[in-house]
């Protein structure tokens, strides 16, 4: 029978000050015109080290095995494709006419 892998405790503490180091870093950054687009460039950054340190210490997937991150690889591609899907919709819209009267 395989043990499972025991995280410290200071492991966990240091990971949950990440995640509010990083949300007050997007609150921060929400307050700052960066121009450009820029703003959300740096919000989805940091949204990202967000996920990765949830699903890397919180749902174990670190200490998983190589399955387990293909499954993980794999709704993350699912959800490239949705994004994708999503965003060339969005952006095919500007050619419909608005009609007014």
């Amino acid at each position: 029978m395989k043990s499972e892998h025991v995280v410290p405790i200071r492991i966990y503490a240091a990971v949950f000050i990440g995640l509010i180091l990083l949300t007050l870093t997007t609150t921060g950054a929400a307050f700052i015109d960066l121009g450009g687009g820029l703003n959300a460039v740096v919000a989805l950054a940091i949204a990202i080290g967000k996920t990765l340190l949830v699903t890397l210490y919180f749902m174990h997937l670190r200490y998983s095995r190589p399955v387990t991150w293909v499954f993980a690889g794999a709704g993350i591609f699912w959800l490239m494709i949705l994004m994708t899907l999503t965003m060339s919709d969005v952006l095919t819209r500007d050619w419909l006419a608005v009609i007014t009267r």
